[in-house]
């Protein structure tokens, strides 16, 4: 019932065969975890300016500081897996192997 991540495709001696291994790495596991990462900054900055931050100014700026920098997490991201995606469709790097979609 898990995700399996086919690392080799087949073609693994060529260049194309390593550049496709690197980016379904970063397509399938660097940039969900980057996202993980920006959306739990972003959430504990709203933490620190509405609940920690009602009363304290410092805590209220420094959680303004953590929304803006998880906001930027994830436009960064967004920018990355999109660039990945771009470079996969230019080259031909598709991979036969794709993650199964969730089902109840």
């Amino acid at each position: 019932m898990g995700i399996s991540l086919s690392i080799c495709t087949g073609n693994c001696g060529t260049i194309q065969g390593i550049a496709s291994i690197i980016l379904n790495l970063i397509n399938n596991v660097a940039v969900p975890l980057l996202f993980a990462v920006a959306f739990i900054v972003f959430l504990w900055g709203l933490f620190q300016y509405f609940i920690v931050g009602a009363a304290d100014e410092d805590a209220h700026k420094k959680g303004k500081e953590l929304i803006i920098y998880g906001l930027i997490g994830f436009f960064v991201m967004l920018s990355v897996w999109g660039l990945v995606n771009v470079l996969i469709g230019t080259f031909g790097l598709e991979s036969s192997v794709r993650p199964p979609y969730p089902t109840l």
